[in-house]
């Protein structure tokens, strides 16, 4: 049986890897002062400057996962062209999206009994979610099945290593991840964390360095260290809004080690919302997370 491979906004792929790999992308929703937006919507270029200017003038902006209704419009149209659905969706440890599309799943599977639903917790997030998207994508068009690249995903997703730095605090703690005390000391000092992505699926920090620039460097050691094989690999980066930093990142994971390709996207609103401008992170396979 044929299949398409459905995910997230929250994978955060460049629209080049969503038309090439012709994936269906559920959205998430950002919601402003003048009203609710999905944060992604296929074949609509979105300029996302403005809406990094309005985190940085500290507007009050929310966000919402995506719902149950939209994940089973989506699979039921895939079912109805005669394909099966494997779905990755967005952490659990983050959100409750992978939780709606279960629900979607489990209740379109009582009325297609005959067909395959498959709903993979990635347990990551931005681009994370979004190499293990394209390893399954990779692996589709090399002929494994629909079961065959789901249980890859199950057997691999830990070994995704997640990398992040943020510039300024303000969005974390005001997100409750991080306490006032520490906002202000982090602010007065140019303290900035170092963090990575759990085995549940959480973000947590797991260093502080002094500087900017000695934050970016340090994700580049960080790769460096992490990653396996690294010449058949793709690294990906996102970031909030500050493109150049990320391809000096590039540029020094480049310098440490010879990798296949760097592939650069602008982190998508809604990890955006919570992290804010100048978050920078980047993702490869390893051993383990």
């Amino acid at each position: 049986m044929n299949y398409k491979i459905v995910t997230d906004s929250s994978s955060n792929l460049t629209d080049e890897l969503i038309e090439r790999f012709d994936l269906t992308v559920v959205p998430l929703m950002v919601i402003t002062e003048t009203g609710e937006y999905p944060s992604y919507v296929k074949g609509q270029k979105t300029d996302l400057k403005p809406f990094y200017d309005k985190l940085r003038a500290h507007e009050k902006i929310s966000t919402s996962c995506a719902n149950a209704d939209a994940f089973r419009e989506s699979f039921e149209q895939i079912l109805q062209s005669g394909n099966d659905v494997l779905c990755v969706a967005f952490s659990s440890g983050l959100s409750a999206t992978y939780n709606a599309a279960k629900m979607a799943a489990d209740e379109l599977s009582e009325k297609y009994p005959s067909r395959t639903i498959r709903v993979v917790d990635s347990l990551s997030a931005a681009l994370g979610e979004g190499l293990l998207v394209y390893h399954a994508c990779e692996l589709k068009e090399q002929g494994k099945s629909l079961t065959e690249v789901a249980d890859w995903l199950e057997e691999n997703k830990l070994k995704c290593c997640h990398w992040f730095t943020v510039d300024d605090l303000y969005h974390l703690f005001k997100g409750g991840r991080v306490k006032a005390s520490g906002y202000l000391l982090a602010m007065a000092l140019s303290v900035k964390p170092m963090m990575h992505m759990d085995d549940s699926g959480h973000l947590v920090p797991v260093g502080k360095v002094i500087g900017r620039k000695k934050s970016i460097l340090t994700l580049a050691e960080q790769i460096a260290t992490s990653i396996v094989n690294p010449e058949e690999q793709v690294i990906f980066i996102s970031h909030g809004d500050c493109v150049e930093e990320a391809e000096f990142l590039a540029k020094k994971i480049k310098e440490k080690v010879r990798v296949k390709d760097v592939v650069i996207n602008m982190l998508e609103p809604v990890i955006g919302a919570h992290s804010g401008p100048g978050t920078m992170a980047v993702f490869c396979l390893g051993e383990h997370r």
